[in-house]
């Protein structure tokens, strides 16, 4: 399994990013599987951002980012996204999507263990 995720880059306090996460090499879609999104900020631990669940499309969001952050998927693209607004300096970081199997108990997918693929990554920077 492949993840590239990609649409980082730096924007002003305030403004938007997209986010895509691309998926292959999957047995079968991303519709079989649970996507998540995590950030990494310098000197800081990896932190929950998003998940999209692979059953029905529920979104679960860390609080930091609800009412900010929007996670949907194209299952015919295999791509995942994240529309992020509001944001701030908060926000700069790596970040990273990575797919957890079909079945992960949702309270589990606000920890990087639950993730089993992981993407390289893109950056965010948010500065004026």
């Amino acid at each position: 399994v492949q993840l590239q995720a990609s649409g980082g880059g730096l924007v002003q306090p305030g403004g938007s990013l997209r986010l895509s996460c691309v998926a292959s090499g999957l047995a079968s879609g991303i519709n079989a599987i649970t996507v998540g999104w995590f950030r990494q900020a310098p000197g800081r631990e990896r932190e929950f951002v998003a998940a999209i669940s692979w059953r029905n499309s529920n979104p679960l969001y860390a609080n930091s980012v609800k009412g900010r952050f929007t996670i949907s998927r194209d299952v015919g693209k295999n791509t995942v996204f994240l529309q992020m607004t509001s944001l701030s300096a908060e926000g700069t970081a790596v970040y990273h999507c990575a797919t957890a199997p079909r079945g992960t108990i949702w309270g589990r997918l606000t920890a990087s263990a639950a993730y089993n693929y992981w993407g390289q990554g893109t950056q965010v920077t948010v500065s004026s």
